[in-house]
């Protein structure tokens, strides 16, 4: 059921275009990375269940060559059972419960990872196509311009120097648009190896939303994943230390053997075996284990600054977008419209062509700016809610 669910999302994405929550919901459901995780955590379930069981015994059969009218010939079955010091089965038992622990955090934090790297290339996507557009109207628009500028002057050397800068500056977007196309080729190839699928049309429309918050964006790394799975991992080491000082109190052996004997009274031996931990290894082992959980406990105490210092990073860019934004859309770009309705007034009666184009193309690096201001904005936001652990 779930192949065909998966290739019918891929048909469905071939004939028309496939929203930004479609792409993470299937990403989630067949993403190999993921798989793989969720495979372990399969594998370790297993692990669970053999952690609390007893060693096998062992059975042995001997035999000797002395003549069956002595009494020292025999044959002897022995049985032996190790038997773990009392709650030694649970400590091992608490080791792969918390491993499994991790592995869940893990695929946890893939996840969001993976979240995180769908919507940034689905906005670098929104971004080149946005670029791409206004480009092809800027390309329109200086094609009619020459033309308007051809027909209502008499062409002398000053203005002929107009029209091959305006035929320049075409060349130029046709450039830029060629490049956009390779960006756009080569961006979509990556969101659909990040989906797992093919994704040739995407439908997403971004914009910049509230002026961000950092003390409301902090209050969000409660969920951190990478905080979450230092935790894990520390608590996993916590149990590796339980199991290593348990360890240090030696198992019993309990030997039972019966010996036949084919001209004598066969007879029964019982007996108990005890390992002697005269050398320290267990001792070392246990210090080795206290050392590695102290690494852990400076690990989580790192990965806590770090996360701190890239949400203040993301935020700084967020902020930055939005002010961008803001200055392009509500002063830059009221002002420009303004000249460039001027210079545009001025071409239809053979004014400067020059200085239509100069107008012209402020505008558009003002236009690309503002496309780059929102995009910027939404992959900030995206490694922010990557930081608050959404999978969403």
């Amino acid at each position: 059921m779930k192949k065909i669910l998966f290739s019918a999302l891929v048909l469905y994405s071939t004939l028309q275009a496939i929203s930004l929550d479609e792409i993470i919901n299937s990403s989630l459901r067949s993403n190999p990375s993921l798989e793989v995780i969720t495979a372990r955590i399969e594998a370790n379930k297993q692990s669970i269940d053999i952690a609390n069981q007893f060693t096998n015994p062992e059975l042995s059969l001997t035999t000797n060559t002395l003549d069956s009218s002595q009494a020292m010939s025999q044959t002897v079955l022995t049985f032996k059972q190790k038997i773990q010091y009392y709650d030694k089965r649970d400590t091992k038992q608490n080791v792969s419960l918390a491993e499994a622990d991790v592995l869940t955090q893990k695929l946890q934090f893939a996840k969001v990872a993976l979240i995180a790297e769908i919507k940034t290339e689905a906005y670098t996507i929104w971004e080149l196509r946005k670029l791409k557009s206004i480009i092809n109207e800027y390309i329109t628009l200086t094609k009619k311009n020459i033309e308007l500028y051809e027909s209502y002057t008499t062409v002398d050397a000053n203005q002929h120097m107009g029209i091959m800068k305006a035929e320049l500056s075409l060349a130029d977007l046709d450039i830029q648009k060629s490049t956009l196309d390779a960006k756009i080729y080569a961006s979509y190839a990556r969101l659909s190896y990040l989906a797992a699928f093919q994704v040739e049309n995407l439908n997403i429309n971004l914009e910049i939303e509230s002026k961000p918050e950092l003390l409301k964006l902090q209050k969000a790394l409660v969920n951190n994943p990478t905080i979450a799975l230092r935790e894990k991992e520390l608590q996993q080491q916590h149990a590796n230390v339980k199991a290593a000082e348990i360890n240090n109190y030696p198992d019993l052996n309990l030997v039972a053997g019966y010996s036949y004997r084919q001209k004598f009274d066969d007879y029964m031996n019982f007996g108990l075996a005890l390992s002697l931990p005269i050398y320290g290894t267990e001792d070392a082992i246990e210090e080795e284990a206290r050392a590695v959980e102290l690494s852990f406990v400076s690990q989580k105490k790192d990965s806590e600054i770090a996360v701190n210092a890239t949400l203040q990073a993301y935020y700084a860019q967020m902020l930055s977008s939005y002010n961008i934004y803001h200055i392009i859309q509500d002063n830059a770009l009221p002002q420009i419209a303004h000249m460039f309705e001027l210079s545009n007034s001025s071409i239809s009666t053979g004014g400067d062509l020059f200085k239509y184009i100069d107008v012209l193309f402020d505008k558009l690096a003002l236009e690309q700016k503002s496309i780059n201001a929102v995009a910027n904005y939404k992959k900030a936001e995206a490694k922010i809610s990557e930081l608050a652990g959404d999978l969403k």
